[in-house]
């Protein structure tokens, strides 16, 4: 009776899914849906968007630059002294008596108002390559918000399919547990016809068969609670929500696979590390000529005003000489700033042509890195494909033993030890299969993941 046994070998595939309830809150999921949801509310994501819109606002402050960047406004509130004129001197000749005096019993309120502006007229390319250096950093932080939106998404959609296949698995078992109770009831029959080829031992056998059945939905009960709570955090879903799929069977993806060259060439465009690599080159170039700029002399234009004033104090008209407290100014004109330290300059510019350097080095390492992860991903969907196959036929084959047996079995013509081969075989075969499906679902999602293209063109395949 070896071939009670056989049934063990089936709980290596078995796992519960979710069962299909009807809730208030239940919420049916496709794969797209999952996919949405991740890059909508996955706080990895979200913090990953948070430090590129932190990079995209320091690009528009860059960019605001070229525009009177030192622009300031000082305001002045205080209380001032009046004028003691013993000789009565006409206002606008205080100046001339030296017996003019403070004061300090005639206090009254005092306003100072003075507005800066400093604009940049010639900066040999540092204000331009600042802003350059200021856009690539943005590009590099949108990419790398890519790059955690494709973890995100393959993380979700690994999640997803082991719901799909634990649901799958979880219809075998019930087929397997028949399997169990009619070895059982075979056993019984054949010790009651006295049968001399069975004994108690088998029957022993078959109940440690039971046990370790029992044993096993416990803990596949444990996995299925492990799986939907995993994807329900996933989807930052209330613990309260139940979650379904749409479609409660694990179906192959509709993809067409195309050349190696063809994803490569994707890659290039979109993979999100060549992205940043690219960016880091174009960031660190500019950093160049904006250290660069501290050789030369930088031209700017200047203009000051000024104004304050206070009711006991009096405008004086001579040109040099004024009353603080009550006056207007302007001034305006060219000039020039120039950094004297030239060693810290060539310091500077030395650490840029350093970082360029490592950055153009880094960029080759990271093409030829995912070019090697494209083609990988590449050639497991053709092994995986090839897999699904062989167990798509293989399962045919099952089922088509399973039938004879049956027939054979109805007609008493069949021996219930091959029938119970046939059936333990087919659902073996159909727990392959299954997986052999999510592992080829996986595989093509993750040939996307590394062409760059898994959040661009989720349209091109269904399930």
């Amino acid at each position: 009776m070896q071939y009670l046994f056989l049934v063990f070998g089936l709980w290596c595939f078995l796992a519960l899914p979710a069962a299909a309830q009807s809730h208030s809150d239940t919420v049916r999921i496709d794969l797209r849906s999952v996919l949405e949801q991740t890059l909508s509310m996955s706080p990895d994501v979200r913090a990953a968007r948070s430090e590129s819109a932190w990079a995209n606002a320091r690009y528009d402050l860059a960019r605001s630059s070229r525009i009177l960047p030192n622009t300031t406004v000082t305001s002045a509130v205080a209380v001032v002294p009046g004028i003691e004129n013993p000789n009565d001197t006409p206002r606008d000749q205080l100046y001339l008596d030296p017996a003019v005096r403070n004061d300090y019993s005639n206090l009254s309120p005092y306003a100072q108002t003075e507005v800066a502006f400093i604009q940049p007229v010639y900066t040999w390319g540092a204000l331009g390559s600042t802003i350059k250096a200021a856009g690539a950093g943005a590009d590099l932080e949108n990419a790398r918000m890519q790059e955690m939106e494709i973890v995100a998404s393959l993380r979700a959609a690994s999640l997803y399919y082991d719901v799909l296949l634990t649901n799958e698995l979880y219809r075998l078992t019930d087929r397997a547990g028949e399997v169990v109770r009619m070895a059982m009831q075979e056993i019984n029959r054949l010790l009651e016809e006295g049968d001399p080829e069975v004994d108690d031992a088998d029957r022993y056998q078959v109940l440690i068969t039971e046990q370790e059945y029992a044993r096993r939905v416990v803990q596949v009960t444990q996995e299925r609670q492990t799986v939907h709570t995993a994807l329900r955090r996933q989807l930052m879903a209330a613990d309260s929500i139940i979650i379904v799929p749409v479609r409660d069977t694990l179906e192959p993806l509709t993809f067409i696979l195309e050349n190696l060259l063809t994803y490569q060439q994707k890659a290039r465009m979109y993979r999100p590390e060549i992205l940043q690599a690219q960016a880091g080159m174009a960031a660190t170039d500019a950093l160049i000529r904006v250290a660069r700029a501290d050789y030369y002399p930088q031209a700017v234009f200047g203009l000051t005003l000024s104004a304050s004033g206070a009711p006991n104090r009096y405008r004086q008209p001579n040109p040099y000489i004024s009353d603080g407290f009550r006056r207007t100014s302007a001034r305006t004109g060219f000039g020039l700033i120039q950094k004297l330290n030239f060693r810290q300059t060539r310091a500077r510019v030395a650490q840029a042509q350093a970082q360029h350097t490592s950055a153009g080095h880094l960029a080759v390492a990271a093409e030829q890195l995912v070019l090697a992860e494209v083609e990988q991903a590449w050639r497991r969907v053709i092994t995986e494909e090839a897999a699904l196959a062989a167990e798509d036929s293989s399962l045919a084959i099952s089922k088509e033993w399973l039938r004879v047996e049956q027939i054979n079995f109805d007609l008493d013509l069949g021996d219930t030890e091959n029938l119970v081969k046939a059936v333990q075989t087919n659902l073996e075969s159909e727990a392959r299969y299954y997986e052999a499906i999510r592992r080829y679902n996986m595989a093509v999602l993750e040939l996307l993941a590394a062409a760059g293209l898994l959040t661009r063109e989720m349209n091109a395949f269904t399930e």
